[in-house]
């Protein structure tokens, strides 16, 4: 199952951050792996799980005017669980 979680808006030159709280999902547990899927035309800079492991941030830069770009991401926890979260990000 993917978590729909949230809309963004972004300038096609913009390099911006964007975090996926999983605070709610993961309770006790913390994040230990995370990946991104970024759909061509976007471009991945950096991302990297944040200093609570319960939170994972991503920067991204490019994509074109009026496209949204479905960016998945997938962690693994502590204990073992795997889930994904998709973000969309409309470039306007």
């Amino acid at each position: 199952m993917t978590i729909y979680t949230k809309d963004y808006v972004k300038d096609p030159v913009a390099l911006k951050d964007y975090t996926q709280d999983w605070s709610d999902w993961l309770g006790a547990d913390t994040i230990v792996a995370s990946s991104w899927e970024i759909p061509a035309g976007m471009t991945k800079v950096t991302d990297n799980i944040d200093g609570t492991a319960k939170a994972t941030v991503i920067w991204l830069t490019g994509g074109a005017i009026p496209v949204d770009y479905e960016c998945f991401n997938t962690i693994v926890t502590a204990g073992g669980r795997t889930e994904r979260a998709m973000i969309k990000i409309q470039v306007r």
